[in-house]
């Protein structure tokens, strides 16, 4: 049955040449389509969790007593809500990235920086999105009633304790929806990755293309198809998770 499935597309090739499936029927390229596929997921997942880390973080840190480091906290939003994440991927990488200590490779010759560039774009695109994450964060605390955390700060919770077992729980709820939105706009972002070689999906439809220019609508096809499975099964989580964990009077 694979093999009648890879000659259908064999012969799809001949008969239609501007549409040629290439990956369906030889495996090099199916293999880069795989590898692609990998690095984007691998991407997203990590982005999103380090994205939700830093805004769980920063939003504490926003009220804290300290005004220098709710200066800084601000001073980070700005920065990185207010410059193209492409641009702040490619500062990370070719500025930043030149004062990053090397190790010795495996041949014992060459210099291989410690944080590669799948490093630099996890870490540019997280800071990127968790700017937005802090602020969406922060108006879910802000959501939740001043006497709920004077009751736990009465019953000998500390700041932080009260933080991460009461007003947080319920600041997560309210800041579902607006989370859903920007962690959907994150994967959508990981394809800049491409500026840095990173071998996510993109990056391979656009060899492969380069490659065999009559695969460009197929892989465009394919690349197409993707996100949108990807993204949809993101919603359709997300969706479930702000289902399950609404409380009334919280979040609508």
């Amino acid at each position: 049955m694979l093999e009648a499935f890879s000659q259908y597309f064999v012969e799809l090739a001949d008969n239609y040449p501007r549409w040629n499936f290439i990956f369906f029927y030889e495996p090099r390229q199916w293999a880069r389509i795989v590898k692609g596929l990998q690095y984007t997921l691998m991407l997203s997942f990590a982005c999103v969790i380090l994205s939700v880390i830093i805004g769980v973080v920063g939003a504490w840190l926003q009220n804290s007593p300290s005004k220098w480091v709710r200066r800084c906290v601000q001073g980070y939003i700005q920065f990185f809500r207010n410059t193209p994440p492409f641009v702040q991927l490619l500062f990370f990488y070719f500025a930043l990235g030149q004062f990053t200590p090397s190790v010795t490779g495996p041949d014992g010759w060459t210099e291989v920086p410690i944080i590669s560039n799948v490093g630099w774009a996890i870490i540019s695109l997280s800071f990127f999105a968790g700017a937005f994450n802090v602020e969406i964060f922060r108006s879910g605390i802000e959501a939740v009633p001043e006497s709920t955390q004077e009751a736990a700060s009465a019953l000998g919770f500390s700041r932080f304790q009260t933080y991460v077992e009461v007003v947080l729980p319920l600041a997560f709820r309210v800041s579902l929806p607006a989370l859903n939105n920007n962690l959907v706009n994150l994967v959508k972002t990981t394809t800049q990755a491409i500026g840095i070689a990173v071998p996510e999906l993109l990056y391979q439809c656009v060899s492969i293309w380069n490659d065999y220019p009559s695969a460009l609508y197929p892989t465009m096809l394919l690349l197409f198809v993707s996100f949108i499975v990807l993204v949809g099964i993101l919603v359709m989580g997300m969706s479930r998770w702000e289902r399950a964990t609404r409380i009334p009077g919280y979040g609508g």
